[in-house]
């Protein structure tokens, strides 16, 4: 899969760990390297939905096109899928998904 980031930063957090840990803290910003790596790696949205500990999935409601893959017990990142394979994951952000 191609690699796309929403912006700069997120490309930034993504090739250097410590603006990572400065955003997200140490254990969601290791997490968050080592997501973006699978995607690395992987053929299709296909193999990363059979990885368990990802919990990959769609979204619903206001966020419909979007995807999500967990990174700590509240923090999951959120991707989309472009090309005429989804072949290309574009990152979009880092959520604390149920609030404070």
């Amino acid at each position: 899969m191609i690699i796309r980031f929403r912006n700069n930063r997120l490309k930034k957090q993504y090739t250097n760990y410590k603006e990572a840990q400065r955003a997200f803290g140490a254990n969601v910003a290791r997490k968050y390297i080592e997501r973006i790596n699978i995607f690395v790696f992987a053929k299709d949205i296909a193999e990363l939905i059979k990885l368990p500990g990802l919990r990959c999935h769609q979204l619903k409601g206001n966020r419909v096109g979007q995807w999500a893959i967990k990174l700590t017990g509240f923090y999951r990142l959120i991707f989309t899928l472009e090309g005429e394979r989804l072949e290309i994951v574009c990152i979009e952000e880092v959520s604390k998904h149920y609030g404070d």
